[in-house]
């Protein structure tokens, strides 16, 4: 009784274990990404408000699908590399709770964002002679709203939820940011009810957008077979490209994780699987869009062009 009282001591800071071998490396690595991940984004931004051509509903989901990837890399690579700097491992209490917030908040975002732009692409090619009645920018801000409102108070629920678990003296995250299914992992109250509001929660805000990207492709794909003109058809499919590329590249990586959480307890391939998942897809969605889009080319070419100046 004496030693089980002496675990549950009051918890002020937890321990992350993620990617600490060769810290320089690390460190120079994960900055590098960092500031890629900033700047990229924020030409995507730049050029979208610049060039008016590209004030249309699927540019402006972009700007805030940049915008969210910003602030999602942002709520854990900095505290990293401030560890690694002072040669530390720890995170507060409160930081811990707060990382997991903000970290759910932007993920959920950056969810619906991609089946509110998978969305647009089925109205635009399934229904263009209605598209600007459709998605008209009363409907592109209220979508926004929606998405926020949802992923912030299933965040601050998670996290609320995440206050009734007692910790034993094993506080250490195998990640380098609070992931919420390693932090309930380390409970050592009953956490029965946390892991089935995380896999209740999580199936239905994440499995509902991925169903309606489904379905808006399954029903762009046969309006795209219809059509007579195999240069239409090359033109839809091309449009429809650099988002399935970032779909794939969120889901896929996403889905990692939880399966490398699930199948192995080796901390090494589970920090590997959380960068692929918070790290590399909002290093790539600049990339993706701007390689791949000849109006976002030429909107950066100006953006650059007007800088020079």
């Amino acid at each position: 009784i004496n030693m089980e009282t002496a675990n549950h001591t009051a918890v002020s800071e937890f321990l992350l274990l993620g990617l600490t071998e060769d810290p320089p490396t690390i460190f120079g690595l994960f900055l590098f990404m960092y500031l890629v991940t900033l700047v990229g984004n924020l030409l995507i931004i730049l050029a979208i408000i610049s060039d008016s051509h590209l004030h249309t509903p699927m540019y402006f989901f972009l700007s805030n699908l940049s915008f969210s990837d910003i602030c999602f890399i942002s709520t854990t690579v900095p505290k990293m590399l401030v560890n690694i700097q002072r040669h530390s491992k720890s995170i507060s209490y409160a930081g811990c709770l707060t990382q997991v917030c903000f970290v759910l908040v932007f993920a959920g975002i950056e969810n619906s964002l991609l089946a509110a732009m998978a969305y647009d692409r089925y109205v635009a090619i399934c229904h263009p002679l209605r598209y600007t009645v459709i998605m008209n920018p009363r409907l592109c801000v209220l979508l926004i709203l929606l998405s926020l409102t949802i992923s912030i108070t299933y965040a601050l629920f998670q996290s609320l939820m995440l206050l009734r678990l007692s910790f034993c003296t094993n506080l250490e995250i195998p990640h380098f940011f609070c992931e919420i299914g390693q932090v309930i992992k380390l409970a050592c109250s009953d956490n029965l009810i946390n892991n089935l509001l995380v896999y209740v929660m999580t199936s239905l805000l994440g499995g509902l957008p991925l169903f309606g990207i489904l379905f808006s492709y399954v029903k762009i794909v046969s309006s795209v077979l219809k059509m007579p003109s195999s240069g239409r058809k090359s033109k839809a499919f091309f449009t429809c490209a650099s988002h399935l590329s970032v779909v794939s590249l969120f889901y896929g990586t996403g889905l990692g994780v939880y399966v490398s959480s699930a199948v192995t307890d080796l901390s090494k391939k589970s920090a590997v699987a959380s960068v692929m998942y918070s790290v590399v897809p909002p290093m790539l969605n600049p990339f993706i869009y701007s390689l791949r889009n000849r109006d976002m080319k030429e909107a950066l070419k100006k953006l650059i062009q007007m800088s020079s100046l």
